[in-house]
């Protein structure tokens, strides 16, 4: 059971977002990993920055909270993080493991400030070829062997 949601550590959360965007740096988005009550890991929205769409908030902080504890997951961590995450790092965050999640900002409170995380919902909920950006499966049989190697690799470490 994760503690209970501390509003100075949103606070922190927030405040990070706000001064990315008064800098200038980035987007009004950040996050903060926290083990046992103490900060391991912030991260801000770099996506302009770094010309990384993949570098929103949270992704940095996980990113940072990881090499800071040297580990690849995030178990006995909650973060705290100023907006609802997207699915990009909602995918993030379950794959790292984290123990609670913390928004400040809702999904519509985003699109109401013009990001639109609803399209990638809906995209989410589509057949593949009936997406967007179609997608189609190729080689499958091929493919198998990368992971039928992992089955049987007496030196893999599992995730």
């Amino acid at each position: 059971m994760p503690p209970k949601a501390n509003p100075e550590l949103m606070r922190r959360a927030i405040a990070l977002a706000t001064e990315n965007v008064r800098s200038g740096a980035g987007g009004p988005f950040a996050a903060i990993i926290v083990r046992n009550g103490e900060i391991v890991g912030e991260g801000v929205n770099t996506v302009t920055r770094t010309n990384d769409p993949t570098a929103h908030g949270e992704v940095n902080a996980i990113r940072n909270a990881c090499a800071a504890l040297h580990v690849f997951h995030l178990q006995g961590c909650e973060i705290y993080t100023s907006c609802e995450p997207c699915p990009m790092c909602l995918g993030a965050i379950y794959w790292a493991r984290l123990d609670a999640i913390y928004y400040g900002n809702s999904s519509e409170d985003a699109a109401r400030a013009e990001f639109h995380d609803a399209l990638l919902y809906r995209e989410l909920r589509l057949p593949p070829a009936a997406r967007q950006i179609p997608s189609e499966r190729l080689l499958g049989d091929e493919a198998w062997e990368s992971f039928q190697t992992w089955l049987e690799s007496p030196i893999k470490i599992e995730y």
